[in-house]
């Protein structure tokens, strides 16, 4: 082996460090795209009708759904998954759909 082709233990750290570094940037890019690609759950799909899952809250009778409360939304639920701020995001209740954060289904639980 070349003395070219030999890499000092101070260059391969950087480059490690560089490595862990782009993906930490990368790592919430491709999150947010991964969510953007779900398709939307709607009202009409039979887990969210079983679950009494609403697109908007604010539209839940609280007459019909006992355990709702005007404070809960999918985004104050432990069960919801992504970044916050994203108006359509995952859920581990509908594996492979997106739900709105404005929603509300009777899985939820509070954010720890």
């Amino acid at each position: 082996m070349s003395k070219q082709n030999l890499i000092s233990r101070r260059e391969a750290l950087k480059q490690v460090v560089l490595l862990c570094g782009a993906a930490g940037v990368l790592a919430p890019i491709l999150e947010a795209q991964a969510a953007a690609d779900l398709p939307h759950l709607t009202p009409d799909d039979p887990t969210a009708k079983a679950l009494g899952y609403h697109d908007d809250a604010k539209t839940v009778d609280s007459k019909e759904f006992a355990t709702y409360k005007p404070n809960q939304t999918c985004s104050t639920c432990q069960q919801l998954q992504g970044t916050a701020g994203q108006p359509w995001r995952p859920c581990s209740i509908f594996p492979g759909k997106a739900v709105n954060a404005n929603g509300w289904c009777q899985v939820w639980v509070k954010k720890a």
